[in-house]
């Protein structure tokens, strides 16, 4: 059993091998080797270090997997943000948004990938993918709380629309990653911001009713 990491303050170094030990697991991923196959001393092979060296900055590969989605999911509520910070019916900053977070997940891909599947047999890893995505579930029963008050849109539950909204967007560009084919990203992003606006707003663009 590898013992836990010792807590040190930060110090360059630290942070470098950190970045270096994280990038190296996320560059296997993209090369094709399994989480499952994956070992520390081939993560710590790649980030230069010996695989002793790295119990000294990680629990285990648990950890640099959980840590390198985190620090993903960061990119990914960052690009969502353009929506989430604004007010009023804009397709366009909805859609710009869903776009940029299905850039992203397709960059990352194969991380993130590997996140979701190691997740349907460590429960720990799933409860920390969950709650990541709870982040942005939180965030857009803002917006949607937000729009229904200025009367922008009707009253409906804004926690389960979110909830339901949010993972069909994890659950949809997963499955373009795991499908072994050319996939139309652009219709993809059409798609889901158009289910969307019908959704929060009842409408596809700014001044236009959705027929019933």
């Amino acid at each position: 059993m590898a013992p836990p990491p010792r807590r040190t303050e930060s110090t360059p170094k630290r942070e470098r091998i950190q970045r270096d030990v994280l990038r190296a697991m996320e560059e296997l991923l993209a090369e094709g080797e399994t989480y499952a196959e994956l070992g520390v001393e081939r993560i710590a092979g790649r980030a230069g270090i010996s695989r002793t060296s790295f119990y000294f900055y990680f629990r285990d590969k648990r950890e640099v997997l959980e840590r390198l989605t985190a620090t993903v999911a960061d990119e990914l509520y960052g690009a969502a943000e353009l929506w989430w910070s604004g007010t009023g019916i804009s397709h366009e900053a909805l859609r710009t948004s869903i776009r940029d977070v299905s850039a992203l997940f397709v960059e990352h891909g194969p991380l993130l990938r590997a996140m979701v599947e190691v997740g349907t047999y460590e429960r720990d890893v799933a409860d920390h993918w969950r709650t990541l995505i709870g982040r942005f579930v939180d965030a857009t029963e803002d917006r949607i709380v937000t729009e229904q008050a200025a009367g922008n849109a009707p009253a409906f539950p804004a926690r389960p629309t979110a909830f339901a909204l949010v993972w069909s967007v994890e659950r949809s560009l997963y499955q373009q990653l795991v499908r072994d084919e050319d996939f139309d990203t652009t219709t993809l992003v059409d798609a889901i911001s158009s289910m969307w606006l019908r959704a929060i707003y009842g409408r596809l663009d700014p001044g236009v009713t959705a027929e019933p």
